[in-house]
C-alpha cells in the first residue's frame, strides 16, 4: 500500500527533525533551499545535527555564527557556501571518490536519517524526477528513513535513474523558486582560453567526453565544434555542451554504452540548460555510482577525461581538493575518471590548469603545499596542459617528468625549477 504524503509548509515539513539526526542535502542546482532555510531557522531548537551533501548552490547562511553551534556540516564535496564551516570546528571533509558516496548511505556507514530534495511536479503516474541532479541523491533517497521533497515546477523533469513516485515522501512543499544558475564562460580569460585550444586538439573524432567543473571545461568545448561523432559520458553537464549537441558533434553514435544517449550525473549551468534538458530523451541522469563506474567508463571508445588541478609537483602528483592544509573542493570524480580513461581503448587522461595563479605564484611547483592532499596520483597522471603547451607523463621517469613539467611552467618560473630540480636530482644525497 502506497503512503500519501502531507502537503505542508517548509516550516512544519522540517518540524520533525530533531537534535542528532544525519541530513542529507540535495545538490547543485537542485539544492533544496526553501527547506534549508526553514531548518536553519530552527537553530535554536537543535543541536548536534549532521548535515551531509555534496556541492550546494543558493542564498543559504551556513556560515551564520548563530546556525553554527547547532549543525555540524559533514561534507562530502566542499563547494563555496560551505568552505568556511567545513574548515573550522563546525564541520569537516569525508575524502572519498564520488563513485563510492552512494555506498556510503546503502552499506550504512552514513546512514540517513532525513533526506531533503528537490523534484519536479508528478506526472499522471505519480512519478517525480530528481531532475537535475541524480547523483547521490538516488542512493540517499532510496535508503534515507523519512524522505522530505520541495516540489518544483521550474524544476526539469529528466530521463534516467532520477524517477521517484511522490508516495515515497512524508511530507511535500511546494516551492517554485528559480533553480540557482552558474556561468563558467564568465570565468574565462586568456590563459584558460589558450588552454582550452591545446586540449581540444587532444581530442580525437569518436572520442567520449568527460569535462570537470569550471571555465577550463568550457573553453575546451569552444574548441571542439570541427569535431565529428563525439560521445558524452560525463559526471556533470554544462551549457556549453548544449551547441555541441544542437550541430550533431556530439551524437553519441559510437558509444559502446547508451549509444544516442548522453549520459551524466547531475548538471548545473543556466535556465538554458535547465530548459534544454527537460523531457529530453537523448539525455539520461543517472546515478553516480554507474556514471563514475571506471568499468562503465573504460567500455566507452576513446575516452578523454579533462579536468583541473590546483597544483602539480615535479613528480606529476596531482592536488585537486585542498590547499595545504585548507581544504577547498574534493576528490569529486576526478580519480574515477582518470583510471577510467587511461583503461579505454585510445582513452586520454587530461589534467589542465593554467601555469599560475591569479596572484603570480606557480601552479608547478617542486612540492606539493604541506598538508596538500593528492587526487591523482604520480602513478596515475598521464596528458598534462598548461597555456604554455602539452605533455604526456605516462611511462617517463622522475627526471623526465620534473623536466618536462618545466617546460609548461611559467616562463617567469622556470628558473627557480630548475634550481629545484637540480636540488632534489642533481645533488649527490647522503643517505644514513
Amino acid at each position: 500500500m502506497k503512503n500519501t504524503p502531507i502537503y505542508v509548509t517548509a516550516e512544519q515539513a522540517v518540524s520533525d527533525i530533531q537534535s542528532g539526526q544525519r541530513v542529507f542535502i540535495h545538490g547543485s542546482a537542485a539544492t533544496p533551499v526553501t527547506l534549508v532555510k526553514a531548518l536553519l531557522n530552527r537553530h535554536a531548537q537543535l543541536n548536534n545535527v549532521e548535515l551531509v551533501s555534496i556541492t550546494t548552490l543558493g542564498d543559504i547562511a551556513f556560515n551564520d555564527p548563530a546556525v553554527r553551534g547547532s549543525f555540524f556540516f559533514n561534507s562530502l564535496f566542499v563547494s563555496a557556501a560551505v568552505r568556511e564551516v567545513v574548515n573550522s570546528e563546525d564541520g569537516d571533509y569525508v575524502p572519498i571518490f564520488l563513485s563510492q558516496i552512494p555506498q556510503l548511505f546503502r552499506k550504512n556507514v552514513l546512514p540517513i536519517d532525513v533526506a531533503l530534495v528537490t523534484v519536479s511536479p508528478p506526472d499522471k503516474h505519480g512519478y517525480c524526477s530528481l531532475g537535475t541532479s541524480v547523483d547521490i541523491a538516488r542512493a540517499a533517497v532510496d535508503t534515507a528513513r523519512v524522505v522530505i521533497a520541495q516540489i518544483n515546477p521550474r524544476m526539469p523533469r529528466t530521463h534516467g535513474e532520477g524517477y521517484v513516485h511522490i508516495s515515497r515522501f512524508r511530507y511535500v512543499v511546494e516551492s517554485a523558486v528559480e533553480l540557482p544558475e552558474l556561468n563558467y564562460a564568465a570565468a574565462g580569460n586568456a590563459a584558460t582560453e589558450k588552454i582550452g585550444q591545446l586540449v581540444a586538439s587532444l581530442v580525437e573524432d569518436g572520442a567520449t567526453l568527460q569535462l570537470g567543473i569550471g571555465a577550463i571545461p568550457d573553453q575546451v568545448l569552444k574548441n571542439l565544434e570541427g569535431h565529428r561523432d563525439l560521445g558524452l559520458h560525463t559526471e556533470m553537464f554544462s551549457d556549453g555542451i548544449i551547441p555541441l549537441i544542437e550541430k550533431g558533434v556530439i551524437n553519441n553514435r559510437l558509444k559502446k554504452l547508451n549509444a544516442g544517449r548522453s549520459v551524466t550525473g547531475f548538471m548545473a549551468g543556466t535556465r538554458r540548460l535547465y530548459d534544454f534538458v527537460d523531457d529530453n530523451p537523448t539525455i539520461r541522469v543517472m546515478d553516480i555510482a554507474y556514471v563514475n563506474d571506471t568499468s562503465i567508463i573504460r567500455q566507452n571508445p576513446k575516452a578523454t577525461a579533462i579536468n583541473s588541478a590546483i597544483e602539480i609537483d615535479l613528480t606529476g602528483q596531482v592536488c585537486a581538493d585542498s590547499i595545504g592544509t585548507y581544504q577547498f573542493s574534493g576528490i569529486g570524480g576526478q580519480m574515477d575518471f582518470i583510471r577510467g580513461a587511461s583503461l579505454s581503448e585510445g582513452g586520454k587522461p587530461i589534467i589542465a590548469l593554467p601555469s599560475v595563479t591569479g596572484k603570480g605564484y606557480t601552479r608547478i611547483v617542486p612540492y606539493l603545499k604541506e598538508g596538500a592532499g593528492v587526487v591523482t596520483t604520480r602513478g596515475h597522471v598521464h596528458w598534462v596542459v598548461t597555456e604554455y603547451g602539452i605533455v604526456d607523463l605516462f611511462g617517463m621517469n622522475l627526471k623526465q617528468r620534473a623536466k618536462a613539467l618545466i617546460s609548461i611552467a611559467h616562463p617567469d618560473q622556470r628558473e627557480s625549477l630548475e634550481r629545484a630540480y637540480a636540488e632534489r636530482f642533481l645533488k649527490n644525497k647522503i643517505t644514513q
